[in-house]
């Protein structure tokens, strides 16, 4: 029988972090830990495949599971000398997820499984205290119900408020036993009233239906979307862990908490981290009572007076802080701890990597790098290449006078401006309209995900540095402020109410300082921060690390610079039509597309051409003694004529024409399929006089940044959309026999590449026969996966999502490579190119060569570089680092 269950608990465990594809990140981490002989409550773990087999076979749970649970849960009450379900000294246990790649708070939880109406009265008595009781039972129920039973944990909420006004009562802590136990005969009461069935009494019972429960939550909303923003399989599944509980609200001895053993915001080697006086985990993430800080250093910079739990707990204090000294050393990376302490009794319930800043991020790594603890390949290795987005964010500009409206806690560092919002749904549909919004809440929670990611930054009044807003927003790299106890959040009026009477409405305007906490009037000016210290270390062992280079795409000299400043070693790809669209050249290039005849054309060309010279003059210059490679114009001509009639009137009367004569041209022009029609090398072998145009601007321009610069231009002339040898053959003479001309003229000798833009399936298949004319390959992706797919990227939008929500695709293809069949061309390529021309120089140029995933495929596809965006530029350099040094130890291993 397959084995779905295995154990952890008393100094030894089966299985260990080594298994975390199939134990998850919870369940391998708590094996491990057990292992090290660590306090960590006896438990079991159920495979991430049974989570499979749950959906794949009607929300069933396999054969044998039942029987292994049980077995487990017999060695658990074991150890702890408690029965489960027992009528005296009751194991209440704890039912988690546990996906083998961090979700915080996407999934559900179940706390003190086990409790009905006998073993409460027994848990009280064991205990010495009926309150707390009471207290975990409602807890239970209130789980239990939004869970399993599917009904929203807020309508237990209004009851508890309720009943907290009409006691008297501010805070949970206030109400007795007899007081809870009200609560609970409430709580019972409306689950009968909404859903016609009363709360189980029966353990075992809980424990199917709660095991259920947490594999379903998989599927949920807020885990569908977070596992799609952070390309999570969603064959992965998730395990369950199920373990005894210990009790943190078992009075003032009892504490919960979590902490990191580095600052995650900063990266500052100190630990770091709140906890909360008689309470269960669920406080302190979700910021119903303010926190404590751990140390005596961290209550002092917060400016806290409650006690830290150096103070208050010194003996536990000193055996936490060296477990966390432990786990990072065992780990070799920054710790996210979270733990319980029962009546002075220290547990440890969980150890993963914790999510950090970029900054932090990139501080750690290059810190464990001077420490000895890991070697700088493992350091690049270790930085997640999306996230060196966050460190291009704004920052306040430090020179502008703050109108501060009120401040918090600074969760997530970077600075953002926006309307305010109140709901996730109002950030989504903001969004969409293209208006950047502040997600204004009191506190969010995992529900609110898709409004986060839309948001530009999250702003709440309650919660700590652990609370689930700043753990998202960092992970997510917006900036954020939680705990902004000054402000209130009017949801009834919409409206935010700031110290000293002012108030402000939806739409109004705020900045957020996540790395001050301070919340600003207005739209407040930012800078553009420094890409250098820690950053720049990282990335001088990333370019020593990776074999390919990396380009960027640069349309006009403002990108030619900020490219070169982010890294980039040169153009991958010039499209000189954007050059077209500047200012009164749109008009030049109209009468050249209009003109009648060639004599109509060569004149429009003849006054284009200082234009193009100037343009290509200053990129050069800019990139001198790097490579650049110029596309030859690729859309069809009616891209730069006008469409509405508003705009066909103004232009007719701007250039002296009727406007049904320019309406007719127009007609005429349309094309039924423009991506498949007649652009590319078909225009310059149909008007070859705009292609001798353009190579003319190039080596002129070539000739004045060379005599300027004192360095030969590294010149690439790429020809699009060439399917066939003799279309290139023609534009690649015209090309030679233009070079020529300059080069007798100028009395300098001009050395270029010509080569093409491989971007059809044929031109792929027939790369053997292109290359002997082709001096390099650059593969097109966004056009190769709309002509290899038959698919328009501009309106696949309204259907792929619908593809990978169904599971017919995993990535959108215009996002990330499609590696079975693009990449098998790109292979087909590569391969037959270089067989006819061994010096062949391949990269790629389409949107993919800034996806880190696309990036892996080029390096193992042999190619020389990949181009992207300006600002995609550090991503790719340290996607193409990591890259190498994968296939590096791949090649190690198969040869070992």
């Amino acid at each position: 029988m397959k084995k779905w269950v295995y154990r952890f608990g008393g100094g030894k465990a089966e299985g260990g972090v080594a298994d975390v594809a199939m134990l998850g990140g919870k369940g391998a981490n708590l094996a491990e830990m057990a292992s090290l002989g660590l306090p960590v409550p006896p438990g079991l773990t159920i495979v991430t495949d049974a989570c499979a087999w749950y959906f794949e076979n009607g929300n069933t749970l396999p054969d044998g599971l039942k029987e292994q649970v049980l077995e487990g849960i017999s060695a658990m009450e074991a150890e702890t000398g408690r029965s489960f379900g027992g009528s005296t000294r009751p194991l209440l246990l704890s039912i988690r997820s546990g996906a083998r790649a961090s979700m915080p708070g996407m999934m559900d939880t179940v706390l003190n499984l086990g409790l009905n109406d006998e073993t409460v009265q027994a848990l009280g008595h064991d205990a010495g205290d009926a309150r707390f009781a009471w207290d975990s039972y409602r807890r239970f129920i209130q789980m239990y119900a939004d869970v399993v039973m599917g009904l929203d944990h807020e309508v237990f909420e209004e009851i508890l408020e309720d009943e907290k006004a009409r006691y008297g009562h501010e805070y949970d802590t206030d109400l007795s036993s007899v007081e809870w136990q009200h609560v609970v005969s409430l709580y019972k009461q409306v689950i009968e009233e909404e859903l016609g069935e009363s709360f189980p009494q029966d353990p075992h019972v809980q424990l199917w239906q709660a095991i259920a429960g947490v594999f379903s939550s998989w599927t949920n909303p807020r885990a569908t979307t977070y596992r799609s923003l952070h390309r999570i399989p969603e064959h992965w599944g998730t395990a369950v862990n199920v373990q005894a509980m210990v009790f943190g609200n078992l009075g003032s001895s009892s504490a919960t908490g979590v902490a990191f053993t580095r600052n995650p915001s900063t990266g500052r080697k100190e630990l770091y981290g709140e906890f909360l006086v008689n309470a269960q985990g669920e406080d302190v993430v979700a910021g119903i009572r303010t926190p404590h800080s751990l140390t005596e250093e961290g209550r002092i910079s917060s400016g806290s007076d409650k006690p830290s739990m150096e103070k208050l707990m010194p003996d536990t204090f000193r055996e936490f802080k060296a477990i966390c000294a432990r786990l990072e050393a065992h780990y070799r990376d920054m710790q996210d701890l979270e733990f319980t302490v029962e009546r002075g009794k220290l547990w440890m319930l969980q150890t993963r990597s914790g999510k950090r800043t970029t900054r932090a991020a990139l501080k750690i790594a290059v810190d464990l790098v001077d420490e000895g603890v890991i070697t700088q390949e493992e350091a690049v290795s270790r930085i997640e290449p999306p996230s060196l987005d966050q460190l291009l964010h704004p920052t306040i500009d430090p020179k502008v006078e703050r109108v501060v409206l009120g401040s918090g806690l600074p969760a997530s560092p970077g600075a953002a401006a926006g309307e305010i919002v109140f709901t996730a749904e109002e950030a989504v549909e903001a969004e969409a309209a293209g208006r950047k919004v502040i997600l204004v809440r009191i506190e969010t929670s995992p529900e609110d995900i898709h409004g986060m990611h839309a948001a530009e930054a999250i702003l709440t009044t309650r919660g700590g540095m652990t609370s689930h807003a700043a753990v998202v927003a960092r992970g997510m790299g917006i900036p954020c402020v939680v705990g902004a106890g000054t402000i209130r959040v009017d949801l009834r009026n919409e409206q935010l109410l700031c110290p000293g009477g002012v108030i402000l409405g939806r739409g109004d305007t705020i900045t957020l300082d996540g790395s001050s906490g301070q919340v600003l009037r207005g739209n407040v000016p930012m800078i553009q921060p420094e890409l250098s210290g820690d950053f720049g270390r990282l990335m001088e062992w990333a370019d020593k690390a990776r074999r390919m280079s990396v380009r960027t795409n640069a349309d006009t000299p403002q990108d030619a610079r900020s490219a070169r400043s982010f890294g980039a070693e040169g153009i991958g790809l010039c499209r000189t039509e954007h050059m077209f669209f500047e200012g009164d050249r749109i008009q030049v290039m109209r009468e050249m597309i209009l003109a009648e005849d060639e004599a109509g054309r060569r004149e429009a060309l003849d006054r284009l051409l200082p234009m193009q010279r100037s343009d290509f003059t200053e990129l050069f210059a800019i990139m001198h003694g790097l490579p650049v490679t110029i596309r030859l114009l690729d859309p069809p001509l009616h891209e730069f004529l006008p469409k509405s009639d508003e705009e066909i009137t103004e232009v007719a009367r701007a250039m002296d024409l009727e406007p049904a004569f320019l309406r007719r041209r127009i007609d005429a022009l349309h094309e039924f399929n423009p991506m498949l029609g007649h652009r590319g090398c078909r225009l310059a072998i149909s008007y070859p006089e705009i292609a001798a145009m353009q190579a003319r601007a190039i080596f002129e321009a070539a000739v004045a940044a060379a005599r300027s610069t004192g360095e030969a231009v590294e010149l690439e002339i790429m020809v699009p959309l060439v399917g066939l040898r003799s279309e290139l053959d023609y534009v690649k003479d015209c090309i030679d026999r233009v070079a020529s001309e300059v080069s007798r003229e100028a009395g300098m000798s001009i050395n270029y590449l010509a080569g093409t833009m491989i971007e059809l399936p044929r031109a792929a298949l027939r790369a053997h026969v292109i290359a002997e004319t082709a001096e390099f390959f650059s593969f097109g992706t966004n056009d190769l996966t709309q002509t290899t797919f038959g698919m328009s990227r501009d309106d696949a939008a309204a259907f792929i999502p619908t593809y990978q929500r169904k599971g017919i695709l995993d990535e959108d293809p215009f996002v990330s490579l499609d590696f079975d069949g693009v990449g098998e061309l790109i292979r087909i390529a590569a391969e037959r190119g270089r067989a006819t021309r061994p010096s062949l120089k391949l990269g790629i140029c389409g949107e993919h060569g800034g996806d880190p995933a696309s990036i892996t495929f080029c390096e193992q596809t042999g190619l020389d570089y990949v181009s992207c965006s300006p600002f995609r530029v550090p991503i790719a350099r340290l996607a193409a680092a990591q890259a190498a040094i994968a296939q590096r130890r791949g090649s190690a291993s198969r040869t070992g």
